[in-house]
């Protein structure tokens, strides 16, 4: 009886064990956890980009570049988290969308468009950041005052110093009706193949015909087109039939190769090359900002920390080998730093027709 029950046992346990083996079997195997892809520098602000662009500006208040250079995408709705995060960047709830901001600064657009202001939104702090420069005082600073308190936490005013003022040169010097200025990036007509360079269009609408010295001896090129206000950009034809392609001077004996143009992040970390203060580099801090220059309004800017100096206008932005901007204006100078706005080269190259030699 012992040993019958003993097999019989056995026989139980191998049958269990054979279904406990078909059971697991049977079970779905879990997910192999996939390592999120992180990208950083171009790769980055792509993403970023281009969430931002799909979520629109109902669900997203913007996106930016962290510290570590990660993108960050502002969502609205919770929900978008995981869309975000399966993309590669990091999602970060806010309040306000870009709908709610683009009102906020329509506002301002309405009632406070004061020379020496200038405001772009902050997807960091999910606000519209109003900027004041040394020049608003009095009635005009009470009436910038009482519109951004209206809009309340929209809105945050702060008062720099010096004056946002074009600055006329930069990048590789030209020369034309008495200033210098900067030779932008070189283009060609996608048509006609035509060449020509990009530089800002204050600098456009001060001269028609540019040369590369001081001595106006040796003409480089005619201006065919300039725009500013509104914008800031200009083209000039070249003198000779072809050039090089699209490279900016460093200024330690080399240039950079440029290949193609985008447009930048917040948070990216970008260069400036110009004639009187050479190479610098900053912190993209704002993206379609308006600007009140006393000369004009501009609107659709880069804001950034990247220091410029009177000379530098025109000049190349840039970050890698991709052309980013045109060098406007700002504050400041290269010794206790500043704010300088740069026109998107990527809105230059669409309303000329023109693309990267």
């Amino acid at each position: 009886m012992s040993n019958r029950r003993t097999s019989r046992r056995a026989t139980l346990l191998a049958v269990a064990a054979t279904l406990l083996a078909g059971t697991a079997l049977a079970l779905p195997t879990p997910a192999v956890a996939l390592p999120i892809p992180n990208p950083t520098g171009e790769a980055a602000v792509a993403v970023a980009n281009d969430l931002q662009q799909q979520l629109g500006e109902d669900r997203t208040a913007g996106s930016y570049l962290d510290s570590s250079g990660r993108p960050v995408v502002t969502i609205t709705h919770a929900a978008d988290a995981q869309r975000v995060q399966s993309a590669g960047a990091v999602p970060r709830l806010v309040t306000r969308s870009a709908a709610q901001l683009a009102a906020a600064t329509a506002e301002l657009d309405r009632r406070a468009a004061v020379p020496g202001t200038a405001w772009a939104v902050d997807p960091l702090t999910d606000q519209v950041v109003v900027s004041a420069d040394s020049t608003v005082r009095g009635a005009a600073l009470d009436r910038l005052t009482r519109t951004a308190d209206g809009l309340g936490s929209a809105v945050r005013l702060e008062q720099v110093p010096g004056v946002f003022s074009t600055r006329v040169g930069g990048g590789d010097a030209i020369y034309g009706g008495g200033y210098r200025c900067s030779l932008g990036f070189n283009v060609r007509s996608t048509n006609s193949g035509t060449y020509y360079f990009l530089t800002a269009g204050h600098c456009g609408n001060i001269a028609s015909a540019w040369y590369a010295s001081e001595s106006m001896t040796d003409p480089t090129g005619s201006t065919t087109s300039s725009t500013f206000p509104d914008h800031d950009y200009a083209l000039v034809q070249y003198t000779d039939g072809s050039v090089p392609a699209s490279a900016v001077d460093l200024y330690d004996g080399t240039t950079r190769a440029i290949n193609t143009a985008a447009n930048p992040s917040v948070g990216q970390t970008v260069s400036r090359s110009g004639s009187t203060s050479h190479v610098h580099s900053g912190i993209v801090t704002g993206l379609n900002t308006t600007v009140h220059y006393a000369q004009g309004t501009v609107r659709g800017l880069i804001k950034t920390t990247v220091c410029a100096e009177e000379g530098d206008s025109g000049g190349s932005l840039f970050a890698g080998h991709t052309a980013l901007g045109l060098t406007s204006g700002g504050n400041g100078n290269c010794t206790l730093g500043g704010t300088t706005f740069f026109q998107p080269v990527t809105a230059a190259l669409a309303a000329y027709g023109v693309g990267l030699v």
